[in-house]
C-alpha cells in the first residue's frame, strides 16, 4: 500500500509541471480541495519548517550580517572613489543593507533547504499539505467519490501509455472544433443563397424570409455555429435545406459505404505495396526492381477516374465480368471501385517502402547484425523491416485522408451513394447542415486514423516508448 501512496504523490506533483494536466486537476478537484482546505485550516499547529527557519535566519544574521554590512559599504565607497564620485554616507548605508539582506535570504534558503531535507521536514503550505494527505488511506477513501474525476487524471498521467493515448484524443477534439468553426464560417461567407437556390428565382422575398426563419438562418453568426456544434456532439443535425430529410440517417446510410470502399482500398494497397517494395529495395537495379518501380510510377500518374472508365469499360462492358455500378452487398461490384481508389496509394507505399529499406539496409547497425552471423532474412525481419516502418505508417496516415476526400471522384464514376458524392452534391446550394455534418464526420474518421498511426508509432520505435515515458 505504500508503494501506492508514493505513486500517487509521486504522479501528483509530476503532473502539476504540466499546464494542461495542472488546471484540469485544480478544476475537476475542487471538492477535494475544499475537504483538504478545511483540514490545513484547522490542521495542529506544527510548524518545524517555520522554526528550523527562524533558527537557520537569527544564527545566519548573527554570524554574518555586520562582516557583510561592513563589506558591501566598502565596495560602495571604492566604486565611488574610482568614478570620482562624491560620497553619500546615508546612500551607502541603504544600499549595502539591502545587499546584505538580499545575500543573508540567498544563504539561509540555502542552509534551510540542505537541514530539512536531512531531517525530512517540509515548508507547511497548502500544497506539501494535500501532497502528504494523498499519501494516507483514508483520506484517499473519504475523497474518493467526490475526487473521482481528478483520481482518474492522476492515473491516465501515471501510465504513459494511457496519457499518450488521451493526449492525442485531446488533440483530436480540439481539431474536430476547429473543423467544425472553419467549415461553417466558410459556407456562412458563401455567397451562395441556399433559399434562393432552392426555392428558385420567382421566390418571393416573404417565402426567403420564411424559409431562413424556418431553418435558423436569420439568426446571428455564433448561435448559428453553436447549434453546429452542439448538433455535431450530439448527432442531432436537424433536417436537409433540399428534399427536407432527416441529415443524421442519410450519414448513417451513406458513410459506412465510403469507410467500408476506404478501408478496403487501404488494406489492399498494403497488402500488395510492402511486399514489392520489400523486394524492389533488397534486390536492387535489377528487373524486378525497375519493373515494380515502374508500375508504381505508372499507377500515382494514372488520374482514379479515368482508371475507373477504363475498369468498366473493360471488365464491365466488353467483358461483362464485373457490374458497372455499386450495388451494397454485391462483393464483385465493389472490386473495381476498390482497385480504382487504391492504385495511387499502392504505388505510393511502394516507393516509400523501397526507399525506406534501403536507407535502413546502410545504417552502421544492420552491419553489425550481420558481422554477428545472422542469416539475411533475420536481420531483414527483425532489424530492417520493423525500423523502415515509421516513415511508411506515416504515409498511410496521410493518405488515408486523402483517399477519403478522393472518393467522391470514385463514387462517381461507378454511382455509389457514398459521403464523398453526397458532399459534392450539397455543397453547391450549399446545404449547411449536410456538409457539415459530411465533412466533419469524415474529418472525425481521419483523426481516429491518425490516433491509431500514433499509437503504431509508439508500438514499431523503442525510442518513441522511451520518450514516453520521460513526460
Amino acid at each position: 500500500m505504500r508503494k501506492s501512496k508514493n505513486i500517487i504523490q509521486y504522479t501528483y506533483e509530476k503532473a502539476l509541471s504540466h499546464s494542461f494536466y495542472k488546471y484540469v486537476m485544480m478544476i475537476t478537484g475542487i471538492p477535494v480541495y475544499l475537504i483538504a482546505f478545511i483540514l490545513y485550516v484547522f490542521r495542529k499547529k506544527d510548524d518545524k519548517y517555520g522554526e528550523i527557519k527562524a533558527t537557520v535566519f537569527k544564527q545566519t544574521k548573527k554570524d554574518l550580517y555586520e562582516s557583510l554590512l561592513s563589506d558591501y559599504e566598502q565596495q560602495l565607497r571604492d566604486k565611488a572613489a574610482f568614478f570620482n564620485q562624491k560620497t553619500d554616507e546615508n546612500h551607502i548605508r541603504v544600499e549595502a543593507k539591502k545587499w546584505a539582506a538580499e545575500t543573508i535570504n540567498e544563504i539561509v534558503d540555502q542552509k534551510v533547504s540542505e537541514k530539512t531535507a536531512r531531517l525530512g521536514v517540509k515548508e507547511n503550505t497548502f500544497k506539501n499539505f494535500f501532497v502528504e494527505l494523498l499519501g494516507k488511506r483514508h483520506f484517499l477513501v473519504f475523497t474518493f467519490i467526490p475526487g473521482l474525476l481528478m483520481y482518474l487524471f492522476i492515473f491516465i498521467f501515471m501510465n504513459a501509455y494511457v496519457k499518450y493515448i488521451f493526449d492525442r484524443l485531446v488533440m483530436t477534439f480540439f481539431v474536430i472544433i476547429g473543423v467544425i468553426f472553419f467549415v461553417f464560417t466558410l459556407l456562412y461567407i458563401s455567397p451562395l443563397d441556399p433559399a434562393a437556390n432552392i426555392l428558385g428565382v420567382t421566390a418571393t422575398k416573404e417565402q426567403i424570409a420564411n424559409f431562413n426563419q424556418l431553418y435558423g438562418l436569420d439568426q446571428p453568426y455564433f448561435v448559428q455555429l453553436w447549434d453546429a456544434i452542439r448538433g455535431i456532439f450530439t448527432f442531432d443535425l436537424d433536417l436537409s435545406y433540399e428534399g427536407n430529410q432527416d441529415v443524421g440517417e442519410s450519414i448513417l446510410r451513406r458513410f459506412p459505404i465510403t469507410a467500408q470502399l476506404a478501408f478496403l482500398s487501404l488494406i489492399v494497397s498494403v497488402i500488395v505495396a510492402i511486399p514489392i517494395g520489400i523486394i524492389s529495395a533488397t534486390r536492387q537495379n535489377t528487373f524486378a526492381d525497375y519493373s515494380f518501380m515502374f508500375f508504381a510510377l505508372l499507377g500515382l500518374s494514372i488520374p482514379n477516374f479515368w482508371l475507373g472508365l477504363i475498369f468498366i469499360l473493360t471488365f464491365s462492358i466488353k467483358l461483362q465480368l464485373l457490374p458497372a455500378t455499386f450495388y451494397p452487398g454485391n462483393f464483385l461490384s465493389i472490386i473495381m471501385p476498390v482497385i480504382a481508389l487504391g492504385t495511387a496509394l499502392a504505388a505510393s507505399i511502394a516507393r516509400m517502402t523501397r526507399a525506406s529499406v534501403l536507407e535502413v539496409i546502410q545504417e552502421d547497425y544492420i552491419l553489425t547484425a550481420r558481422s554477428k552471423g545472422l542469416s539475411s532474412s533475420k536481420v531483414l525481419w527483425r532489424h530492417v523491416i520493423p525500423n523502415a516502418m515509421i516513415p511508411i505508417i506515416t504515409l498511410i496516415g496521410l493518405q488515408f485522408g486523402g483517399m477519403l476526400g478522393g472518393a467522391a471522384i470514385t463514387e462517381k464514376v461507378f454511382n455509389i451513394s457514398g459521403i464523398g458524392s453526397f458532399i459534392v452534391d450539397k455543397q453547391f446550394i450549399p446545404d449547411v447542415p449536410s456538409v457539415m455534418a459530411g465533412v466533419v464526420y469524415v474529418a472525425i474518421t481521419i483523426s481516429i486514423v491518425n490516433v491509431l498511426i500514433d499509437i503504431m508509432y509508439a508500438f514499431f520505435d523503442p525510442r518513441i516508448r522511451s520518450k514516453m515515458k520521460e513526460y
